[in-house]
């Protein structure tokens, strides 16, 4: 009962600031840049950031989209940050991934545009992937097909074993449909492991995800959090540092920040306490900053693994 209070007082706060938020947002000019997504080999991992939560993950020789929004406008509240990448540059993809049904992760306009954006390329669709009770708002799009996931569950999909985890949020759409799901992935493909986290606040869940999947690369919340009830459902950068420190992964990527004025800490509050805080705790260099349209790689696992941030190659 009190996790019910808690999503709503927090959905509630969010509603009272928002009409704030949309002024500020209105007329601020967008920033950033579009650029070509660099392609890596079959046998490395690639991460491209293309802004909030969305992801370009190239992983056991597979391409996939995770949590893909790019929308200028989410309703009434405008984009700041242009996407790092276009739907038109996109490599064939072969799943999109979403991690709840909140508007700012799952944007039906974007999948639609992915999905004939793929068919032009490839005559094929790619594979949705979504937590239980999401299958209905993806079912019209177009997709070659729709695969739901409870938390633990594994499933190898196109040669990737991907299990959903746990995460400290809520996945309603709208205020009445709190039957959805919500969680976070990890995939695992060509010997690396990856792990999102959807929206989340800090929780033990992190140590047990850490234990149970040991994902290499993190993709972690640090934006969102302020007034401080935020963070019952949003992790501020100290706590997300706390949780990539629990997972024992090797790197941190950040994301949910800087794309959308959700939340009233400034814009360029959550990377400069991200990065003092891992500074405090002697793992700076093991966190990754993206610029949206950058890609971190790993390399073959057969080989020493190292990382490099590139725009070309």
């Amino acid at each position: 009962m009190k996790t019910m209070i808690d999503r709503r007082s927090a959905v509630l706060l969010k509603m009272q600031s928002l009409g704030t938020l949309v002024g500020e947002s209105a007329f601020r000019p967008m920033t950033g840049e579009s650029k070509q997504p660099v392609l890596v080999n079959p046998s490395e991992l690639g991460v491209t950031f293309i802004g909030h939560s969305s992801f370009l993950i190239q992983i056991g020789g597979r391409k996939l989209l995770i949590d893909p929004v790019f929308a200028e406008r989410l309703i009434a509240l405008r984009r700041l940050r242009r996407p790092g990448v276009r739907i038109k540059d996109l490599p064939a993809i072969d799943m999109v991934l979403l991690s709840h049904a909140h508007m700012d992760h799952l944007n039906r306009p974007s999948l639609r545009r992915i999905v004939a954006h793929n068919t032009r390329l490839t005559g094929k669709a790619p594979v949705a992937v979504v937590p239980w009770g999401v299958e209905d708002l993806v079912s019209d799009l177009g997709f070659d097909r729709v695969v739901t996931f409870e938390w633990w569950q594994t499933k190898s999909i196109d040669g990737l074993e991907i299990t959903m985890t746990p995460c400290k949020h809520w996945g309603a759409r709208l205020f009445k449909d709190t039957h959805r799901g919500f969680g976070g992935y990890v995939i695992r493909g060509g010997g690396h492991a990856l792990y999102h986290s959807g929206d989340t606040a800090y929780f033990d869940g992190f140590a047990t995800i850490g234990q149970r999947l040991k994902p290499e690369v993190a993709l972690l919340p640090i934006g969102a959090y302020r007034p401080d009830s935020y963070r019952g459902v949003h992790t501020c950068p100290e706590e997300a540092l706390q949780g990539f420190l629990d997972l024992g992964a090797q790197r941190m990527i950040p994301m949910h920040y800087g794309t959308f004025r959700l939340s009233q800490e400034p814009m360029e509050e959550p990377v400069e306490r991200l990065m003092a805080a891992a500074r405090q705790a002697g793992v700076a260099g093991s966190v990754c900053v993206l610029p949206e349209g950058e890609t971190d790689v790993t390399g073959p696992v057969s080989f020493p693994s190292h990382s490099r941030r590139s725009a070309h190659r």
